[in-house]
């Protein structure tokens, strides 16, 4: 019967064909003329490289590091000049009024920023800071000014006034200032030591004078701020009247040489890096009295091979926690220590068979007690940590908490952000700290960034989605919008509006991971003209690694929609070892990268090969860094499969790569030798068939320059076919952007000769 209902359509339907007339010549020219001009609008729409690098930035304004006044009467942040999207000044809103205004321009402070110190340059290449003027900032507790630091030295800011007060001017380059809680201080790192600057008198003082050579008072080592995202080396107690501070000894490390080829010349730095299974640095800690200058040492066991991950302060001022790792990085303890003797307690231990994961989510509560994160039970869920050290949890669940983010003013609703129904979308949530099922403040199918005022009763906002670019705003805590910050709405003064007309929303979807049973989320961007009738050429985009997300429902960035515009197919995959899928989606990597995440990812091509609108004979691949590595792990390992690579800033061998990274997920190479051997593109280079270029650059102190020499080297005496681009001074990212458009302009001429129509 149903056959026979469709066959009498049919008929009904070729018969309906059959009655209308045939388009006439000059309906059918009329046709033609419209779809030209169609495409015509679309091209014009296509966004270039040229455009996607120059100001303002195609995304609109993107406020950074939103935060509230203490007083809660202002919302501070850093946004781009309008005409150089590189440089930040410092701007404010008037939570009263929602007025919005910029409080310093930076290039009035300092119309020059000259050269940068070397510390300067390392602190910004780990924290990722690619733009200059103000990049960082801090409020003092009353609310009143704020501290930016600007071309080495200091600026006191006048909040009501704007009018700033260079506090510094010295030919030393200081570095990590902050005010003290109390407001009496500056403080600041110069010449490997801690000073404060008395803010009353004007003077300044060293409260260490031994810091030289290879030992540092206060500052943070390579390894915690390349890995630990711990980018400083002291902290103030609440009271302002002691600093926590750290010794560094780095003469254990081992001394790489690292040649900063520049376009004029080359400078050769002695850079301790501790490559894996080499000696690291010798850490302590120690506590200061401010106003006498007397020193405790803090203990942190026996055991000297150890990590100093995290270090918080009771808010009495009469504690000191300190998050200490072993080595192995399998057990991190929490210890409670006594800054007037320097006795310490284990209060809480977390354990793991594979690693340990490092949060800031460390929260001290007033009865002693603290809010913690762990990833005990597979997924990352918040306790509350009495004064004993007993845990309860106050969310549970197969899904992760990304951070806690705040608490009630009452302190009975603890604020986090995270995944509870979607791993693709982000957002606020609130708990009871009796523990119950949380409630979701935002909404939208997005991706949110809270920031809490004190008290919790609001919260700055920032939500994007597939087809909405970064909008800002100041939220009541129950997720109203009281006022816009920055509504970077999509209208014809928008930077992104002429390229509307080309602009696609990705299409989501998920497949299963080559151990048969995982799911694993993509991400696809499809140009209309792709059809099975004339299907396209395809780019996979890959990173891989841990602690990272590809596909997400967040803004799709113009760089990425510059794919589809140049007619590629744009595919992501997040494969087993990455992040927001729990520990275990994650911990598959142990002792083997470079294999499992590449199996997922030759699971993800087979999906991309089997659609008819993609051409399975012109399909590449591209990464950067992590993304560099499983470009070549893959091509090595599944020779032919891709037609081209891109493989920049790539690890080549992890025996070359740093302690904390390397060790968390391999062990050392003496533990780990076969691991080693399978995880280093050497091994594999019997494989190697797909074109590929290589990109690096000349100054890399994260991924150093000899990962891709040496791989040059090898692939030279094996007479093999490779291109190479290198970028003289530049280190793991290539950040001005003349150098961003050579990139792109290269990665794309490469791509365009190699999978383009013969």
């Amino acid at each position: 019967m149903r056959f026979a209902t469709s066959a009498v359509l049919t008929s009904i339907l070729a018969l309906s064909a059959c009655a209308q007339p045939a388009p006439t010549a000059a309906e059918r020219a009329e046709a033609a003329a419209q779809a030209r001009e169609a495409e015509e609008r679309r091209r014009a729409a296509d966004i270039t490289i040229e455009r996607l690098f120059a100001s303002p930035s195609l995304s609109g304004a993107s406020p950074r590091s939103l935060q509230f006044s203490p007083d809660g009467s202002r919302v501070s942040f850093l946004r781009p000049k309008e005409e150089d999207r590189t440089v930040l000044d410092l701007w404010a809103m008037d939570v009263a009024d929602g007025r919005t205004y910029r409080l310093v321009d930076s290039r009035v402070l300092v119309a020059d920023e000259g050269e940068l110190s070397e510390e300067e340059i390392q602190f910004r290449e780990r924290a990722r800071i690619s733009s200059s003027g103000i990049v960082t900032y801090q409020w003092d507790e009353s609310g009143q000014a704020i501290l930016a630091p600007l071309a080495g030295d200091v600026f006191y800011i006048d909040v009501e006034t704007g009018e700033a007060e260079r506090l510094l001017e010295t030919e030393a380059f200081e570095t990590d200032f902050k005010v003290s809680p109390d407001g009496a201080h500056v403080s600041f790192i110069r010449d490997q030591n801690l000073w404060v600057y008395d803010l009353e008198t004007g003077d300044e003082r060293a409260l260490t004078t031994e810091g030289s050579g290879p030992v540092s008072w206060g500052v943070a080592e390579f390894v915690a701020q390349e890995e630990m995202r711990r980018y400083t080396g002291y902290w103030w107690s609440p009271d302002g009247s002691k600093i926590a501070l750290t010794r560094i000894d780095e003469t254990p490390v081992e001394i790489v040489p690292r040649f900063g080829i520049n376009a004029d010349g080359v400078t050769v730095t002695d850079q301790r890096y501790p490559r894996a299974g080499t000696p690291n640095a010798l850490i302590e800690l120690h506590v200061i009295d401010v106003e006498t200058g007397e020193r405790t040492q803090i203990d942190l066991g026996e055991e000297a091979d150890i990590y100093l991950a995290r270090v918080n302060w009771s808010a009495d001022s009469q504690t000191v926690y300190v998050q200490r790792q072993n080595r192995e990085q399998t057990v991190l303890d929490v210890l409670a220590a006594d800054p007037v003797s320097g006795t310490s307690d284990i209060v809480l231990t977390e354990t793991a068979p594979t690693w340990i994961n490092l949060t800031y989510d460390f929260r001290a509560l007033e009865d002693g007690g603290f809010l913690w994160t762990s990833e005990r039970t597979g997924f990352r869920h918040i306790y509350r940590v009495s004064p004993d050290g007993a845990a309860r949890a106050l969310t549970s669940g197969d899904w992760v908490v990304d951070q806690i983010t705040g608490l009630s003013e009452d302190g009975q609703t603890v604020y986090f952000e995270g995944w509870v129904d979607d791993p693709l979308q982000r957002h606020l949530y609130a708990v009871p700290m009796s523990g119950a099922d949380p409630v979701q403040i935002t909404s939208g199918e997005g991706w949110w960034s809270a920031g809490l005022g004190q008290g919790g009763s609001a919260f700055i906002g920032t939500y994007s989605d597939p087809d909405t670019p970064s909008q800002t705003g100041l939220y009541a805590i129950d997720g109203e919008r009281i006022a816009w910050i920055e509504e970077n709405a999509l209208n014809e003064d928008h930077p992104y509006f002429p390229h509307l007309d080309s602009h696609l929303t990705p299409e989501f979807g998920t497949l299963t991971a080559a151990d048969g049973q995982t799911e694993l989320y993509w991400e696809m961007l499809r140009p209309e003209h792709c059809t099975a009738e004339t299907p396209c050429p395809a780019i996979v985009q890959v990173y891989g690694g841990p602690h990272v997300q590809t596909v997400t429902k967040g803004w799709t960035s113009p760089r990425e929609q510059l794919f589809a515009d140049r007619g590629y197919v744009l595919f992501k995959l997040d494969n087993r070892g990455s992040w927001n899928r729990g520990h275990g989606f994650e911990a598959v990597i142990h002792d083997q990268m470079g294999i499992p995440e590449v199996a997922d990812q030759l699971e993800g091509l087979a999906f991309l090969e089997a659609q008819d609108f993609v051409d399975a004979d012109r399909i590449g691949l591209w990464g950067w860094s992590y993304g560099g590595y499983m470009t070549l792990m893959t091509t090595l390992q599944a020779p032919g499969a891709f037609d081209a690579a891109v493989a920049g800033a790539p690890v080549t061998d992890w025996a070359l790569y740093d302690t904390h990274y390397t060790e968390r997920y391999m062990d050392t190479p003496e533990a780990n030798p076969d691991g080693y051997e399978q995880g280093s593109a050497f091994a594999h280079l019997d494989g190697y068939e797909t074109p590929t270029l290589l990109i690096h650059g000349m100054a890399d102190d994260n991924v150093t320059f000899d990962h891709t020499t040496r791989l040059m080297a090898e692939l030279q005496e094996r007479n093999a076919d490779f291109e190479l681009m290198t970028y003289p001074g530049q280190r793991h990212g290539v950040r001005p952007p003349p150098l961003q458009v050579h990139l792109w302009t290269t990665i794309f001429g490469f791509f365009d000769e190699r999978l383009g129509e013969e």
